[in-house]
């Protein structure tokens, strides 16, 4: 058998996170079937300079398509010469054995697109904060309501996913107007192009595969009752521009259960741990629902809108549905 070379593509977007990049790109330059990483550097011109002086050896670009991480990725694909295309955020570290998992799963018949796992890893003075781990999505990491085991789904989580490079292009990458522009905190854009994939080839198959595993950080400023809020609006408002395009029914076909299910059970169980930090889990749970609920609303009703979220963001950011 004829092992499939791989390109990872890590996308940057701010000086900010510079320990976080360093450590996600030795991680997959460590990766034994990497065989092409490339660094993607999101319209931030001193990040590049500093960047491609860190790292001579790689190609290191700027994102060549409108601001945001979709763009970003899309020039790492149309850049990478490789038969699968790896994508790790730029602050997760990848284990060591995180690739050779996906590229088994990527083996299996009609298998097009795999993810993995991303484990938190919490600020060491705040801990893990208000999360139980039903919300772990909140912070980008695999949480209760996934599966446990290896097997097909719908999605990916974008901290650790690859495709076939044939069939991202075939599908025309990730789409603009959906998903994370610089600390603005939307999402869907893996999930759009997962469905959209599904949709266009109906014998494809996404696959979840635990073994391979990074460990995502998480931020100080994430790890509060306002970043729950502020992120599960936004996550309303992506919903809401992924039913646009590409139908309510897929893209709302795993929250259901999630919704009707693995939340109104993890806050019976938290209701019975108050005075252990069940209360504070509790309302987390509560406002997780209710933010992403209004998010979801506003996105339906307005459309194309200017949105903010009430009493967290800092200023107007416009959403295209």
């Amino acid at each position: 058998m004829t092992l499939p070379t791989v390109a990872v593509v890590i996308c940057a977007y701010t000086q900010q996170r510079w320990g976080d990049l360093q450590a996600a790109v030795e991680s997959a330059k460590r990766q034994p079937e990497a065989t092409e990483v490339i660094v993607v550097i999101d319209h931030e011109p001193e990040l590049l300079l500093r960047a491609a002086a860190r790292w001579p050896e790689l190609s290191v670009v700027a994102n060549a398509e409108e601001r945001g991480l979709s763009g970003a990725r899309n020039t790492g694909v149309a850049l990478a010469a490789s038969d699968v295309v790896a994508f790790l955020d730029d602050d997760a570290a990848a284990d060591p054995d995180w690739l050779v998992h996906l590229v088994e799963a990527l083996d299996l018949p009609d298998v097009v697109g795999v993810g993995g796992r991303a484990t938190p890893s919490w600020p060491d003075a705040t801990g893990a904060g208000p999360f139980p781990d039903e919300l772990l999505w909140i912070v980008g990491c695999s949480y209760t309501g996934l599966p446990t085991a290896a097997g097909d789904v719908r999605n990916v989580i974008g901290s650790s996913m690859a495709f076939r490079r044939d069939v991202l292009l075939a599908a025309g990458g990730f789409r603009s107007g959906i998903g994370r522009v610089g600390n603005q905190p939307l999402g869907c854009e893996e999930t759009e192009l997962c469905i959209r994939i599904a949709q266009m080839r109906p014998e494809s198959r996404i696959r979840y595969e635990p073994r391979s595993n990074v460990s995502h950080r998480v931020s100080p400023d994430r790890v509060s009752m306002r970043y729950v809020r502020r992120r599960s609006y936004y996550e309303g408002i992506s919903k809401a521009v992924l039913s646009r395009r590409v139908g309510a029914r897929d893209s709302l076909s795993s929250e259901g259960t999630y919704l009707t299910r693995v939340l109104p059970g993890a806050l019976l169980r938290e209701l019975g741990a108050l005075g252990r930090g069940g209360g504070v889990r509790a309302l987390a749970i509560v406002t997780s629902v209710v933010a992403t609920v209004t998010g979801y609303a506003v996105g339906r009703t307005l459309g194309t809108v200017v949105v903010r979220t009430p009493a967290t963001a800092p200023a107007r950011e416009r959403v295209t549905a």
